[in-house]
């Protein structure tokens, strides 16, 4: 095999895992990596199923990429991921153009569904085996930059949401074991990884189906020498426990940096939704992490105009929002998804309130964000230097509360050279609802 492989990866950073990992597989069979689709010969498509804007990106990019079979040299085009996996008899009736389908749980297959597409006169599709987890040594082609890396913990999940296909798509929570994770952060940190993110669908279970912790994994990888930064994604907070957040407080190589996607906070919805929690509790949880954690970072994702949202609820909402002070926080306007108990709730909310509330609540964000960022002014912080920014004629970066692709950036001045990967200090001199500003200090 020595096709010319070009790749769209969409949605998450475990899809991104995934992706490297076919990308890394096909390179081992004598394929050549292309960034430019008119080059490829094959285009893989790996994508995202989870909401509507998702979906509706997927199919776009399958169209758009199907153009190059007219106007470059692409000869078959690859569908895989969660799209794939939930809708493959659908994309066999309305996308012609796909020439193989690939599922979540079969994605170490892909030169074998190449292949068979070229070989095949019908078009093969590969999916159903959602509970499948492929090999945990196989090598990746990183899509980030080298000196940070993505970990897949653990695949599937069993929180069973009732706004959620999760389930549906990439089948019941299983985790990877301690030494399967660590050899392969060793192998990352050889290669010149610096910052490795974890992520799961729910980091905060990893281990109890297998006999074990997320404290004992992270206790395990601050070990590995090379690796500066550990960043865990993901955290339910009914399933945060002390002896994690004790283990985080211990080792200056995690990032005090606490992912934790709530959703709501009045206990009405949160039933509705499934969520094993209740306001109380979350606030008391939220209150020990920033006390045990120094300078902790806290971000986490909400959905406004869940089925049965009141005023009443939503008002509770923006109150939750106004006392938690989150860092960092991203609305999502509830999307009704087909084969979900969400979806079937008779009290469903009008899109142009989900706008509203939605519109509402990151105006209060922005507010938030911008006193919290004004009060790092003067303060000195670690940062990972990414690349310089011509426009403002700054080099920029993140820092320990600053997630790749997510988070905003920190610009700054320097009278000595940086590259990209290196961790500096910077003394912020100004501050942004997003960004912050700075200059490089080395004393």
């Amino acid at each position: 095999m020595d096709y010319k492989i070009g790749l769209v990866s969409l949605g998450c950073a475990k899809n991104r895992t995934d992706s490297e990992t076919m990308l890394a597989l096909l390179v081992n069979e004598g394929c050549e990596i292309v960034t430019d689709p008119a080059e490829a010969e094959v285009i893989i498509v790996n994508t995202c199923g989870f909401i509507d804007p998702a979906k509706q990106e997927s199919i776009e990019a399958i169209l758009d990429m199907a153009r190059y079979k007219e106007e470059g040299h692409c000869k078959k085009l690859i569908v895989t991921g969660c799209l794939a996996e939930r809708y493959s008899d659908e994309i066999l009736k309305e996308l012609p153009e796909a020439d193989a389908i690939l599922g979540t749980g079969d994605y170490d297959k892909i030169p074998e569904i190449i292949e068979r597409s070229f070989n095949e006169p019908v078009t093969p599709v590969l999916c159903g085996n959602i509970n499948r987890t492929p090999d945990g040594s196989l090598p990746r082609v990183l899509l980030t930059p080298p000196y940070t890396a993505y970990i897949k913990i653990a695949d599937g999940c069993d929180n069973n949401c009732t706004y959620c296909a999760i389930p549906k798509i990439r089948g019941r929570f299983r985790s990877r074991t301690i030494e399967e994770i660590t050899s392969e952060a060793e192998r990352l940190a050889a290669n010149g990884v610096k910052e490795l993110i974890l992520i799961a669908q729910d980091t905060t279970r990893y281990g109890l189906d297998i006999g074990t912790t997320l404290a004992a994994l992270l206790e395990e990888l601050v070990k590995i020498s090379g690796i500066e930064w550990i960043r865990v994604h993901y955290f339910y907070s009914e399933a945060i426990t002390k002896e994690l957040i004790d283990t985080m407080a211990r080792h200056e190589k995690i990032c005090n940096y606490i992912d934790m996607p709530v959703q709501h906070s009045d206990n009405y919805i949160l039933r509705r939704m499934a969520r094993r929690t209740t306001r109380e509790e979350m606030e008391e949880k939220i209150a020990y992490m920033r006390k045990a954690l120094e300078n902790c970072y806290i971000r986490t994702s909400i959905i406004v105009g869940f089925p049965g949202e009141t005023e009443e609820h939503f008002a509770n909402l923006r109150d939750f929002v106004e006392k938690m002070r989150f860092d960092r926080m991203g609305v999502f306007a509830y999307s009704q998804e087909e084969g979900t108990p969400a979806a079937e709730f008779p009290d469903q909310i009008d899109e142009s309130i989900k706008q509203e509330r939605l519109d509402e609540l990151m105006t209060l964000q922005q507010s938030i964000s911008l006193e919290l960022n004004r009060e790092k002014i003067g303060s000195v912080l670690e940062v990972l230097v990414e690349g310089y920014d011509s426009e403002s004629c700054l080099f920029y970066g993140r820092g320990r509360g600053d997630s790749l692709d997510v988070d905003g950036n920190i610009y700054f001045g320097t009278e000595e050279e940086v590259a990209p990967g290196d961790i500096i200090r910077v003394k912020i001199l100004d501050a942004s609802e997003y960004d912050l500003t700075g200059m490089r200090v080395t004393e």
